[in-house]
């Protein structure tokens, strides 16, 4: 039987918003109270409610306000409510969770979200942040 969800819950807006970022109705999804420990290569999006720590290569991460990611990440696009930790390789960011000290964030685009009641939700440890294409390497003199 297909599952039907009403699209104002948080948890429907974040598949229509993994769905509309790979152009695919299929997920891989941690779910809250699952850990996974490892190297993980997903083909589709994949969505973190519970905890992942190692390696991640994704077309679109999305992290719920309940999930952990730390490591490392290579994706598409990242959108974050959670926490993350570690260094993260995409195309566009969009954060309104927790960033770790001694996280590395590289990224086209990156996007930081206010919360509906206007409160600053995304916290910043000791992190690097690193916006725009990548340099490119020195000219010889």
């Amino acid at each position: 039987m297909a599952e039907t969800r009403e699209m104002n819950t948080p948890d429907a807006r974040l598949s229509a918003d993994v769905h509309g970022l790979t152009g695919s109705n299929k997920t891989t999804v941690i779910e809250e109270g699952t850990e996974f420990k490892g190297s993980m290569t997903s083909s589709c999006a994949v969505v973190v409610r519970g905890k992942v720590q190692g390696e991640l290569t994704t077309p679109a991460l999305t992290v719920a306000p309940s999930g952990v990611v730390s490591g490392r990440a290579r994706v598409g696009a990242i959108e974050s409510q959670g926490q993350l930790s570690g260094e993260f390789d995409a195309d566009s960011v969009k954060l309104s969770g927790v960033v770790m000290d001694d996280t590395l964030i590289r990224a086209k685009v990156l996007e930081v979200k206010l919360s509906s009641d206007k409160k600053m939700v995304v916290s910043f440890g000791e992190s690097r942040l690193e916006v725009g294409e990548a340099p490119s390497p020195p000219k010889p003199a």
